[in-house]
């Protein structure tokens, strides 16, 4: 193994890039937001979504591959590659974006984890002396995250989402081991609902699932061996 491609101050292996990737691409778009894409655009339509999302996302997944093999890869994720491979320019005007991007996602990811609440929402206030709605339960989840990571440190979103991995695991076991859910048929389950929204605009709605494969990147300056790790 080079020693020229080990990060001394790494102390991260495979396994966090790939949790990472799997709990962002099965997350929040794929459990709340498949099911509007089938209602709108039928199964076709959302196979064909998944088909170009992919088409998009493995040539990048393989250029990532092939570069972090190819040169020392340090911290600062997408930013780094970007900026060593086009130059400091555009590696800049494209951190900026990923900045932003990371900033604005954190506040779509708690609004997708209130909306999870919603469909038990009247059994919970059924049992409190007060009503509460998706707000407050978003207030919460920002002032305990905040306090996690002031007095915990980043290392405990590496427990956190180990937990989050096999909640999703559980998940996706309970959903194959189910049965078939009664009534709805073949004409409905297949039916191209043009009244409401077109194709495109439910693949941009359903695209940043598959944006979840970069986000292990970002890990690169925890990782001991990125090399290794990232491919």
């Amino acid at each position: 193994m080079d020693s020229t491609s080990l990060n001394p101050k790494g102390k991260f292996g495979t396994a966090p890039v790939f949790l990472t990737a799997i709990s962002t691409i099965l997350g929040a778009i794929m459990f709340l937001r498949f099911g509007y894409s089938v209602g709108q655009v039928g199964v076709y339509g959302t196979i064909a979504i998944i088909v170009i999302g992919h088409l998009v996302t493995i040539p990048t997944a393989m250029a990532l591959a092939e570069i972090a093999t190819n040169q020392k890869v340090e911290g600062g994720g997408e930013y780094f590659i970007i900026s060593r491979s086009f130059g400091l320019t555009i590696g800049a005007a494209i951190g900026i974006a990923l900045y932003l991007s990371q900033a604005i996602s954190v506040a779509f990811y708690l609004i997708a984890f209130t909306e999870a609440f919603e469909p038990v929402l009247p059994l919970i206030n059924s049992y409190l002396p007060f009503e509460i709605n998706k707000m407050i339960i978003g207030i919460i989840s920002v002032v305990l995250l905040s306090w996690l990571m002031l007095t915990k440190g980043a290392s405990s979103g590496m427990i956190l989402l180990y937990i989050v991995v096999a909640i999703l695991s559980l998940s996706l076991i309970m959903f194959f081991a189910g049965g078939p859910i009664d009534g709805f048929t073949k004409p409905d389950a297949f039916h191209l609902n043009k009244e409401n929204n077109d194709f495109f605009f439910i693949f941009a709605i359903v695209f940043p699932a598959f944006t979840g494969m970069t986000a292990g990147v970002g890990l690169s300056g925890d990782l001991k061996n990125p090399k290794v790790s990232i491919p």
